[in-house]
């Protein structure tokens, strides 16, 4: 994978346009269950057995992220043998929140040409959606640099399995309208919306695989104005707006100017979480103006994960309406491609090392 500092904007017309707040607690296992519902005009999606707050009143919600996710070299065979279990026992904290989200960094196909110049290829069946809402997963994002490896016929077969099964994706579209479009959900009584782009795309692939009036593709971040409208349209009917970004540079622990610049500007705009990942390792999270913003939740469900690039986890956030009351960090490791919790003094390391990445970002550890 390589990324690029190419502007996109320069491609594409003008017109497109905590931790807790005391500082964080240890992760153990055991994590228990909440109520929500989620529906949308776009994509409907439920976890069984979660029931929507009483007479529609804001509750305060509990929403889980985590980091890049595919079915590739062991996890195939996991997906093709039971999709209900493929995404391995890291399910039972996904399903313990209201609501959770990952960056799924894979085109949903079979066929098509792999994309040029790429040293990786990621694609997956579209069971891979069976196994995520299995998980507990309510929405990911394909916007990534991996989302169209195999060009327009793999864009195409996402697409058409996105409709079939009605998985709630964002970041991809049949066109920038429809790839920057925010997925709107109420659980238990705080009506959300989710965006999802990407800051990383090889040069190479930045025309073609940019959505715009004119063709499919997926939502980039590049275009700063574009972002910014999705945002604040989403602001204007929504109690708590999400971005998912892809973003970062490999293997580096703090973000990049262009993160923090975009981060500020989505803030300003009006998002309340900003979350994202590509670095494939953990970068720090925190508070941003009051609304909490965290720079790279690191591999998750991945099996080329080793050494550092294996240190995952889920962040837990404590949301209602617009504000992040509390954020947790429940660290994992993964092994076989699948992310497993940590327990015990393991845990314990874990989070200081995580609370340690805050030092470069420029955020805080409460409001």
């Amino acid at each position: 994978m390589r990324r690029n500092t190419a502007l996109v904007s320069t491609l594409i017309s003008a017109a497109l346009i905590t931790t807790s707040c005391s500082g964080g607690n240890a992760a153990a296992n055991g994590d228990t269950g909440t109520s929500g519902a989620s529906s949308s005009p776009r994509a409907k999606s439920g976890k069984s057995g979660k029931k929507p707050a009483a007479s529609g009143r804001k509750q305060p919600i509990t929403i889980a992220f985590a980091g890049d996710t595919h079915f590739e070299g062991s996890l195939r065979s996991m997906l093709a043998a039971d999709p209900a279990t493929a995404m391995g026992p890291i399910a039972k904290t996904l399903k313990a929140a209201d609501f959770a989200m990952v960056n799924l960094e894979t085109a949903i196909t079979t066929r098509g040409v792999p994309a040029p110049a790429k040293k990786f290829h990621f694609r997956a069946p579209a069971t891979a959606f069976t196994a995520l809402k299995a998980s507990g997963v309510d929405v990911v994002t394909m916007a990534n640099n991996h989302g169209m490896d195999f060009m327009k016929p793999g864009l195409k077969d996402s697409l058409a399995a996105i409709k079939k099964t009605r998985f709630p994706t964002v970041g991809i579209g049949k066109n920038a309208d429809e790839a920057y479009q925010a997925y709107r959900t109420t659980v238990k009584g705080n009506r959300l919306a989710v965006i999802g782009a990407t800051q990383v795309l090889d040069d190479n692939l930045i025309q073609p695989w940019t959505a715009t009036d004119a063709q499919g593709g997926l939502a980039s971040a590049k275009v700063i104005p574009r972002m910014l409208k999705a945002v604040r349209d989403a602001r204007q009917d929504s109690d708590t707006v999400i971005v998912y970004l892809h973003w970062g540079q490999e293997l580096s622990t703090c973000p990049l100017p262009r993160q923090r610049d975009l981060a500020r500007q989505l803030v300003d705009a009006g998002a309340d979480i900003v979350v994202g990942g590509h670095a494939h390792v953990l970068l720090g999270g925190g508070y941003l103006k009051g609304k909490y913003v965290d720079y790279g939740l690191g591999n998750f469900h991945f099996a080329s994960a080793s050494g550092k690039t294996a240190e995952s986890g889920v962040l837990q956030l404590t949301v209602q309406g617009r504000q992040v009351t509390r954020s947790q960090w429940k660290p994992a490791r993964i092994s076989g491609g699948l992310p497993r919790l940590l327990s015990g003094p393991a845990a314990t390391s874990a989070v200081k090392t995580w609370n340690g990445l805050r030092r470069c970002t420029g955020l805080t550890v409460a409001p």
